[in-house]
């Protein structure tokens, strides 16, 4: 066997997660004016959509909802909390246990964000069930990460 033939499992375009990488930060960027425009981040955003959805969350929920671990949410919720999005507390039944909550603020910021997915609606060059095979592949994928 050739030395390329040894390797060929190596090349960048054999790789599964090279695109997976390319397609999430071609879509993040995307959406950066948009969320510029609320003064959010990515992961801000997506943290408040866990959090218009469910209103309130202990960090561990919100952390498994997200995919992101805890050394990765306490500053976001930091951030989020200092612009008065939401307010982080002790349970009262567990003090070891940390409670989100979105503000009336931060619900209020979702009657400007609906204009997002609005905005992006069509941008991602994929036909409707294009759209709908890789969302459930990739929450498929996602199944192995629990």
């Amino acid at each position: 066997m050739s030395e390329a033939a040894t390797y060929e499992a190596l090349k960048i375009d054999k790789q599964l997660c090279f695109p997976l990488y390319a397609a999430s930060r071609s879509v993040i960027k995307l959406y950066t004016p948009l969320l510029e425009e609320l003064d959010l981040t990515y992961t801000q955003y997506i943290t408040l959509l866990v959090l218009w959805e469910k209103k309130e969350l202990n960090v561990k929920q919100l952390g498994q909802s997200l995919y992101l671990d805890s050394g990765t949410l306490t500053p976001l919720l930091k951030k989020l909390e200092k612009k008065g999005l939401i307010e982080r507390r002790r349970s009262r039944e567990d003090e070891r246990n940390l409670i989100v909550t979105i503000t009336e603020r931060g619900e209020a910021l979702k009657k400007e964000a609906i204009r997002v997915p609005e905005a992006l609606g069509g941008s991602n060059h994929l036909s409707k069930d294009e759209s709908q095979a890789l969302y459930g592949l990739l929450y498929k994928l996602l199944e192995n990460d629990d």
